[in-house]
């Protein structure tokens, strides 16, 4: 069950949500508008096949996202809870720019209260400005037990490179079954 916007601003107000800074304005109907925070990097990739993360500044207050490239960003709040499930998103009026936010990994785990690194893919060159709104967040009612989360992303301001490659963060197969 999705937490309605009321329920969103009660629950900032009890501390079960944390969105840090909260604006009271940018509560939608079930979700939450964040904005995108100051740092933002462009993945390249290099001839040995290996990922590289390089910051972009902004120059006028702005940043160039180029066509058909991986960025990483973050979110300007700190956002989370120790009892809803938390699910993030891009906004439409994003998508409509032709960028899409959080391709693959939007949903969060209970406990994980940090700034959210945003997986930024752009099909048109079309600048962005750090503090803009660009995304939404919900929040879910779990059923069942709830566990810690102990993740590694959940512990980081900043955007994050992927951990796929590092053979300590891979999770093994054996544990899936095959039909």
């Amino acid at each position: 069950m999705i937490l309605t916007g009321s329920a969103i601003s009660q629950a900032v107000e009890s501390g079960d949500i944390t969105i840090d800074p909260f604006t009271p304005a940018a509560v939608n109907p079930n979700s939450y508008n964040y904005r995108l925070g100051s740092d933002i990097y462009r993945i390249e990739t290099t001839a040995g096949g290996k990922h590289r993360r390089r910051k972009l500044e902004p120059v006028d207050g702005r940043i160039l996202l180029e066509k058909r490239r991986l960025y990483l960003g973050h979110t300007l709040e700190r956002i989370g809870s120790p009892k809803y499930v938390t699910s993030l998103i891009g906004r439409s009026s994003i998508g409509r720019l032709g960028i899409f936010v959080q391709v693959s990994a939007n949903l969060g785990h209970m406990g994980a209260i940090h700034r959210w690194t945003l997986e930024i893919v752009s099909a048109h060159d079309v600048y962005v400005y750090p503090g803009q709104t660009f995304g939404q967040v919900s929040f879910w009612c779990c059923v069942g037990e709830h566990l810690p989360y102990q993740g590694w992303f959940g512990r980081h301001n900043e955007p994050m490179p992927s951990k796929f490659h590092d053979s300590r963060f891979r999770s093994s197969d054996a544990s899936v079954t095959k039909q």
